[in-house]
């Protein structure tokens, strides 16, 4: 479990920024997220329109493409939210999967090559996949088999984000030697987020039309319960929105899960998102030193000018 290590004590010494619970709608548009159940039939970026359409939003994005025939969570981050991602493409996923055999074969059998998959694999992305075709190397978490009922195999699968399921069923059906296509998948968790989190397509026309947004639109801060954070002081949230890095001297308290060159969340004393930079230091060297560039910043969410400038060049 992901504990919070105090640096410093200093308080909040402004009375700029906002909570995220307390933002306007207008605001939360801004900065918001959609956790849709996606629909079969649709291409994901069919999904973004329709979005775009409902909500009146420029920019609307998904983390994470689904085929036409494929179900379940997607996050759509939606204006401001769209710098996320890099996070949101990202995370990981886990999918349920049907798998179907092109002959019966022994249950244990079936086993022992699906354990097999478990770990790091090599995957050549399918032909009319987005990305080069060239073997990549992906990770599978675990892969759970549920139900084997003849040929159908139900299994769920944990994998790193890119990894493509319909080539694992082929390459499972190889390893067989049987051969086996993927006939129906379904992505149950991308991130932290999960089917508890999802509203569907009417549910949003619903919301907009009832004036209920917030039933619908979240804070863009949740993806803050993914990712390695760090909460800094007021005066180093304007340097940060333009730039600057964060340095351990402006940190009130940041998790224990960091790691040097992953992702990390900078928010203020509020919980609003300022941005998100990569980690020049692990948890264990933040609390060891008390100074230095501790986190090199990539993107800035928050806008230039929202908490005042308290820095000098």
């Amino acid at each position: 479990m992901v504990k919070w290590i105090q640096k410093s004590e200093e308080g909040s010494i402004s009375d700029y920024g906002t909570y995220p619970g307390s933002r306007t709608d207008e605001e939360l548009l801004k900065k918001g997220m959609i956790i849709l159940d996606k629909p079969s039939g649709p291409t994901s970026h069919q999904v973004d329109a329709w979005i775009k359409e409902i909500t009146g939003v420029t920019k609307a994005s998904h983390g994470g493409t689904l085929d036409p025939r494929v179900t379940g969570v997607m996050a759509i981050a939606l204006q401001d939210s769209t710098k996320l991602m890099p996070i949101l493409l990202s995370s990981k996923k886990e999918y349920i999967a049907l798998v179907n055999l092109h002959k019966e074969m022994p249950i244990d059998d079936i086993k022992k090559v699906c354990n097999e998959f478990i770990g790091k694999i090599k995957q050549l992305p399918p032909i009319k996949s987005a990305v080069a075709r060239r073997v990549r190397e992906r990770q599978i978490y675990y892969l759970e088999i549920l139900e084997i009922d003849g040929r159908n195999i139900l299994m769920k699968v944990g994998c790193e984000a890119g990894t493509y399921i319909r080539r694992l069923a082929d390459d499972i059906g190889k390893k067989l030697g049987i051969g086996a296509h993927l006939q129906e998948l379904r992505r149950t968790k991308s991130g932290q987020f999960t089917e508890k989190d999802l509203v569907t397509l009417q549910d949003v026309i619903d919301a907009f039309q009832e004036n209920k947004i917030r039933d619908v639109v979240h804070p863009l801060e949740l993806i803050g319960d993914a990712i390695s954070s760090v909460v800094v002081k007021d005066t180093a949230v304007d340097a940060i929105c333009n730039g600057a890095p964060v340095m351990l001297s402006g940190i009130i308290k940041f998790t224990d899960d960091i790691k040097k060159e992953a992702i990390v969340g900078i928010f203020t004393m509020r919980g609003e998102m300022v941005g998100f930079g990569k980690a020049k230091m692990d948890s264990e060297t933040m609390v060891n030193n008390r100074r230095g560039s501790c986190i090199k910043t990539d993107k800035v969410i928050m806008k230039k000018g929202t908490y005042p400038k308290m820095w000098k060049r």
